[in-house]
């Protein structure tokens, strides 16, 4: 069976669903959604700062889609920064979780980065925050892979993933971000 976004987002996370989307991710959209989510953390009565966790770690998760989606995935969809996300709230706490399209050549390097941050103690996440931001070490795309390393810093849990292989030349991507008080 070949895999499918919307059933993937549909059966990602159980929880009462706070936001979901599917599609082109743009600035507007990225716009619309923080401000969206934040009204109803508000009237939902959440607590202040745990909407500031779970803004901060959305600002991080979306900036990374609209970054680092792909253009034109050759027979799964045309145009340009394709993603998806979505935000649920549980026993737990939040739990914000995305997913894009990466080429399979890039897999590993994910894993890797994802393991090694995994691996880390919180004052080793710290360290590693504060010295790539004093060698200002950035990438091509402008983060020095700091996005991963400040949402895991914030929120102090393990960063959750999987790769669903797609074809020879592409897999989906899926971050998953939990946010406890």
């Amino acid at each position: 069976m070949a895999f499918n976004v919307n059933e993937w987002l549909t059966n990602i996370l159980k929880g009462d669903v706070v936001y979901s989307y599917v599609g082109q991710v743009s600035s507007d959209l990225i716009t619309q959604a923080l401000d969206e989510i934040e009204y109803k953390l508000e009237q939902d009565g959440v607590n202040p700062k745990m909407i500031r966790k779970v803004y901060n770690v959305l600002i991080e998760c979306l900036q990374n889609l609209f970054h680092h989606s792909l253009k034109d995935v050759e027979g799964v969809y045309e145009g340009d920064r394709f993603g998806a996300f979505k935000v649920v709230v549980n026993d737990t706490g939040y739990v914000v979780a995305t997913g894009n399209y990466v080429k399979n050549e890039i897999v590993q390097v994910l894993k890797d980065r994802i393991e090694q941050i995994n691996s880390l103690s919180r004052e080793e996440i710290k360290s590693l925050y504060k010295m790539i931001l004093n060698n200002e070490e950035f990438s091509a795309k402008g983060g020095g892979g700091l996005g991963m390393i400040d949402i895991a810093k914030r929120t102090g849990s393990r960063l959750g993933y999987e790769f669903h292989q797609i074809d020879k030349k592409y897999s989906f991507y899926n971050l998953n971000i939990y946010i406890s008080s």
